[in-house]
């Protein structure tokens, strides 16, 4: 191969490498953002079970709760 056919192919290469790049990047923000918002969420649904499980008058939310093999 001449020089210049290795220096096409390199910068082809290259092109190919920073377009995967580029698209991990936005696959990688998009994930960031679903989970804040799965982790928001869980985090709304814990403080709706634990109030659920006050309002039934269980001294000790069950997340707080030992499991029974303790």
């Amino acid at each position: 191969m001449s020089s210049m056919s290795d220096q096409t192919h390199l910068e082809e290469q290259l092109a190919h490498l920073n377009r995967t790049v580029d698209d991990l990047s936005d696959i990688v923000a998009r994930q960031e953002t679903e989970i804040s918002k799965l982790t928001h969420r869980v985090k709304m649904l814990m403080e709706r079970e634990a109030s659920r499980e006050m309002d039934t008058g269980s001294s000790v939310p069950l997340a707080d709760q030992r499991p029974p093999h303790y």
